[in-house]
C-alpha cells in the first residue's frame, strides 16, 4: 500500500491535462448520510467531471448481507466495475461531491481488489468546480464494457471475530472514527437497533479532525493526531466507524502519516452496536 500523500492523491492540473487519456477513467463516489440531506446520484446527473462513471457503494455491495455497503465478493465486484469500464490496466481517479468523504472507502475497495493505478483527486469535485474545470450533466454516454481481473486481499478485511480478538488480546489497535460524542454514547446513533456507545479499550479518533476544507492533512499535522489519540505507531491498527465509509479515510490518513497495514472493519458499529451480545461501553 502506499505510503505516502503524493501516491494517494492527484491534483485537479494533472487530471485535466489527461482526462481525454484511453486508459483513464474518472470515478464520481460520492455517497452521503441521510443527515447530510443530500443526493448523490442526483448530483451526479446534475454535474460532474466529463467522462466520470458513477460508483455507488449501496448498488456495488454485498446484496446477500443486510449490513449497508458490506464489501461484495471478488466476481460481483468484477462484475460491476467492468460494466462501468473499468478493466485491466486502467488508471482510475476518484471524487466526491464533499471533497473527502466517500471516495477513500471507494479506493479502498480498488485497492483490496489488486488495482494499483488509482488515486483520489485531492479537493474532490469542490475543488474542480472552484476552479471553473468544465463539466457534463444528464445521462452519460454508456462506456464500452471491460474485464476486469480482481486480485482480491483478504487481509484488508477485518471481521467481527477479528475485532472481538483484537479487543481482548491487546497486540492490535481498534481505532473508531466516529465523532467524540456518538463514540462516547451522548449522541444517538442514526440506524435504527443501533444503541450508542463504543466497543470496550477502542480509541477514538473522528475523521473530521484529519481533513481540512476537503482534503486530507498532511503528515505532521495528522501524526500529533494520532499520537493524542493514543495509537501507537509500531502497533497494527483496525479502523471502524458507523459503517465503514470514514473507517478508510481513518486508514489512508494513516497512510499518509507513514502507517501502513490497517485492516477496516466492514460491519462497524452498524454490526457490533446491534447485536445484544457485543460488549459495548459508553463515557
Amino acid at each position: 500500500m502506499p505510503m505516502d500523500r503524493a501516491a494517494i492523491f492527484r491534483s485537479t492540473d494533472w487530471l485535466a491535462e489527461r482526462l481525454s487519456a484511453p486508459d483513464l477513467v474518472v470515478v464520481d463516489g460520492s455517497y452521503y448520510l441521510s443527515t447530510m440531506n443530500r443526493d448523490a446520484g442526483a448530483e451526479y446527473l446534475a454535474r460532474r467531471v466529463p467522462g466520470a462513471v458513477r460508483f455507488d457503494i449501496d448498488t456495488v455491495k454485498d446484496k446477500t448481507n443486510p449490513l449497508p455497503h458490506m464489501m461484495p465478493g471478488a466476481a460481483e465486484f468484477a462484475a460491476s466495475v467492468g460494466a462501468m469500464g473499468i478493466g485491466d490496466g486502467a488508471t482510475v481517479v476518484i471524487y466526491d461531491g464533499a471533497g473527502l468523504f466517500s471516495a477513500p472507502r471507494v479506493y479502498w475497495m480498488f485497492r483490496a481488489f489488486g488495482v494499483e493505478r488509482v488515486f483520489i483527486l485531492d479537493g474532490g469535485l469542490p475543488a474542480w468546480i472552484a476552479e471553473g474545470r468544465p463539466t457534463e450533466e444528464g445521462a452519460p454516454a454508456p462506456r464500452r464494457p471491460a474485464r476486469f481481473t480482481p486480485r482480491g486481499d483478504a487481509s484488508a478485511v477485518a471481521s467481527l471475530a477479528d475485532v472481538a480478538k483484537a479487543l481482548d488480546g491487546g497486540a492490535t489497535q481498534v481505532v473508531d472514527a466516529r465523532p467524540a460524542d456518538r463514540f462516547r454514547g451522548e449522541a444517538p446513533e442514526p440506524r435504527p437497533g443501533v444503541v450508542p456507545g463504543h466497543m470496550p479499550s477502542a480509541l477514538n479518533l473522528p475523521f473530521t479532525s484529519l481533513v481540512a476544507n476537503g482534503r486530507m492533512k498532511t503528515k505532521d499535522e495528522i501524526l500529533p493526531l494520532l499520537a493524542a489519540a493514543g495509537v501507537e505507531p509500531g502497533k497494527p491498527v483496525i479502523t471502524t466507524c458507523g459503517s465503514g465509509v470514514s473507517a478508510a479515510t481513518l486508514g489512508l490518513a494513516m497512510e499518509v502519516a507513514g502507517i501502513r497495514g490497517f485492516r477496516l472493519y466492514d460491519g462497524s458499529w452498524a454490526e457490533w452496536g446491534a447485536l445484544a451480545d457485543t460488549p459495548k461501553a459508553t463515557g
